[in-house]
């Protein structure tokens, strides 16, 4: 799944890594073991514990975080499945409007945007595989994380709802 941020230096980049040839589709969507803390192993990326705080409520999750330009143009791109308690966290340095779409990416998602203060400012709940509609931010994000699809309404994941990492 490709988390394309509407800078052009993002999106040029993210372009040429969806277009790579050296990249396998095939490869890339192996079915993964769950995710435990280290590296992932299909993607490489850290794995950390996240957890999203509803009122007395923990939800822990174990996530990669694509922290490069490179791992947030890819993002879970090519990938056939997502455990029930895995994502992937899009972070920024800089608090910015953020767009994704779904190039590539064979799985529904929830994108859950988070406000520079921690908390959920919108959900765009099962997004549409292989789309190539932007999905925004409802302002100012620090960071991005994506679940699977249908996840944020299981668990009762709400807008205003902290985010910690």
């Amino acid at each position: 799944m490709v988390r394309h941020l509407l800078a052009s230096a993002v999106m040029a980049a993210g372009l040429l890594a969806a277009c790579s040839p050296g990249t396998s589709a095939t490869a890339s969507a192996q079915t993964p073991a769950p995710a435990t803390a280290g590296r992932h192993p299909v993607s490489g990326l850290e794995v950390i514990d996240l957890v999203v705080e509803r009122g007395t409520k923990k939800l822990a999750f174990k996530v990669e975080v694509a922290a490069s330009p490179e791992a947030q143009a890819k993002g879970l791109m090519f990938r056939t499945s997502l455990g029930d308690d895995e994502g992937m966290i899009f972070p920024s340095a800089v608090p910015e409007p953020k767009s994704f779409w779904m190039k590539n990416t064979p799985l529904s998602l929830d994108i859950i945007f988070i406000g520079p203060d921690g908390r959920i400012t919108n959900i765009a709940a099962n997004t549409v595989p292989y789309s190539l509609d932007s999905v925004r931010s409802s302002g100012l994000a620090s960071a991005v994380l994506e679940l699977r699809a249908g996840r944020s309404k299981e668990l009762g994941i709400v807008p205003g709802d902290r985010v910690s990492f």
